[in-house]
């Protein structure tokens, strides 16, 4: 009875780290969609920075607003070896947001998204190096991650030949540049899930994460803007040339926020081997904006399109494979073996920390009352984003409302249908 029961816990968090993919998938795709202000002719370093300073602001505000300042603290006293891990976390997620930016520069949207998706490549080997992701699994489980895989690296390399019909009017290298951007971000990225899934197996909840994530990403992104960017001065100047569509880049850094909270829980619930390549729908994602409502592949050859589109849905039929290679319990043993040596390590209890990994909310009981402060926070990023909003102006760029309307509706469900779900059966532990 013990292990049914088991059992059915084990896939009720399967499927709630699936769906967490997904909307995760939806959100980090709608959050680059600003990031086209570049092709507009602002610096990629401001794009970045006003983009990370939106994300600053949602990281300390959407964690305040679902569990309290008092939670965030508690849960950070309780595991403070890891806030060094979450700052470096912040601190590759910022170089690689800036590589972005360039990689969206030079061959679009529609081409840049996948191939800084082979991140899921990087974080499938980590996960197996360190946290015993795929130890003991059967066939049916290699062969669903291995030929995912192999789905990915192929769909990327059909979208890396496609990429100098779209740049070919640009200046001589700047195709190469700009998927070598894409793929340097890719290799960042999949680092940064080693944090990720260490603070996961050790109990952190994924709200208190990312709060102290965001010191590293912010300190990081600025000092590039300052020593790439032209100085204090100059970037002070571009900054207050770009404030009539700032509100933009901090609404793109507040959808990135939303997602990447979701791809966390799904790091946490299915592993960052399983998880990554689900979030990494967001290449569906990226495609539909960059080609429905930015007309990206409206210049290109029947080729160079049917390419894009060709291996965007090979790399999706990939991560898809690799999403629906549930663990077994055998896997879950490894895994708790990994648990183990950072129980030891760190002297933490390793029955609170299989409890949270169960879905539990350990710190509920000690939770304080919401304070004053709280309510403060809450309201300084209201008037922010009214402040920003007041003077702003259209983007400079074309796009078709219509298609954008449609998008952000569809974003919207997802974010109500699994932020609900996740809150039903975690409270969002």
């Amino acid at each position: 009875m013990a292990t049914a029961a088991a059992q059915t816990t084990s896939r009720s968090l399967h499927w709630l780290g699936v769906a967490c993919g997904i909307a995760a998938g939806a959100w980090l795709g709608a959050a680059e969609a600003p990031t086209k202000l570049v092709t507009a002719g602002f610096s990629p370093f401001i794009i970045s920075l006003g983009m990370v300073a939106g994300v600053f602001v949602a990281r300390w505000t959407v964690p305040v607003a679902l569990k309290g300042t008092g939670y965030i603290w508690l849960d950070l006293v309780e595991k403070k070896h890891l806030v060094v891990w979450a700052i470096l976390a912040g601190m590759l997620w910022a170089v690689a947001n800036t590589l972005t930016v360039f990689a969206i520069r030079n061959v679009g949207l529609s081409i840049a998204f996948p191939l800084w998706n082979t991140n899921s490549l990087v974080g499938l080997l980590w996960g197996w190096l360190l946290f015993n992701e795929l130890r003991s699994s059967g066939r049916k489980q290699w062969l669903l991650v291995l030929g995912g895989a192999a789905a990915i690296v192929t769909g990327a390399c059909v979208l890396a030949a496609a990429a100098p019909h779209q740049a070919a009017a640009g200046p001589r290298g700047a195709a190469t540049l700009g998927i070598l951007a894409a793929l340097g971000a890719g290799l960042l990225w999949g680092t940064m899930y080693i944090p990720y899934r260490k603070a996961y197996i050790s109990g952190m909840n994924p709200l208190s994460f990312v709060t102290v994530f965001t010191f590293g990403e912010l300190a990081t992104v600025s000092a590039l803007a300052i020593a790439f960017g032209g100085g204090f001065h100059q970037v002070a100047a571009d900054l207050a040339k770009a404030r009539p569509v700032m509100i933009w880049l901090f609404l793109g850094g507040f959808c990135w926020v939303l997602g990447d909270l979701f791809q966390q829980y799904a790091a946490k619930y299915i592993g960052i081997g399983r998880g990554i390549p689900l979030s990494n729908t967001n290449q569906l994602w990226g495609l539909a904006w960059g080609a429905l409502v930015f007309g990206e592949l409206s210049g290109l050859t029947a080729g160079a399109q049917t390419r894009i589109i060709a291996g965007s849905l090979v790399m999706i039929a990939g991560a898809v494979a690799i999403s629906f290679a549930e663990a077994p319990e055998t896997e879950h043993d490894e895994r708790r073996q990994a648990m183990l040596r950072e129980s030891r390590r760190y002297g933490m209890n390793l029955e609170r920390m299989e409890a949270s990994m169960q879905g539990e909310d350990v710190l509920a009981q000690s939770n304080p009352k919401r304070s004053l402060w709280e309510y403060l926070v809450a309201a300084a990023a209201i008037a922010l984003f009214v402040w920003l909003a007041v003077g702003a102006q259209s983007a400079p760029i074309h796009a078709d409302p219509l298609w954008m309307a449609v998008l952000i509706v569809a974003t919207l469900v997802l974010l109500f249908v699994c932020g609900y779900l996740l809150w039903r059966r975690t409270r969002f532990s």
